[in-house]
């Protein structure tokens, strides 16, 4: 595919990603919505890799695909033992992180 419409996809991707951070108060809709952006992220990588022929793209990839796993782990993590303590996912009840 054309390096234009991928571009165009990458941002439709992450646009999508942060219309569900910004308006889901769901701490699993918040989450899918952090690995979409990741996702689009990702494919912007991959085509630029593609396009100009390096594997620098690729490699950044990589490290992208890392941290999404470590937010992922940690993420579904905190979630599951808020979930057990207030039995519900709504991050606007959340105050136990706040120390006070």
């Amino acid at each position: 595919m054309e390096a234009p419409l991928m571009i165009f996809i990458s941002m439709a991707m992450f646009a999508i990603g942060i219309l569900g951070v910004l308006t889901r108060r769901n701490a699993l809709i918040f989450f899918l919505s952090i690995e979409l952006m990741l996702n689009a992220s990702n494919l912007l990588f991959v085509s630029f890799a593609n396009d100009w022929g390096d594997i620098t793209g690729l490699v950044w990839v990589f490290f992208v695909l890392v941290v999404a796993a470590a937010e992922a782990a940690v993420g579904l993590a905190i979630t599951v033992n808020l979930f057990r303590s207030k039995e519900q996912v709504d991050v606007d009840q959340f105050n136990d992180l706040k120390g006070y």
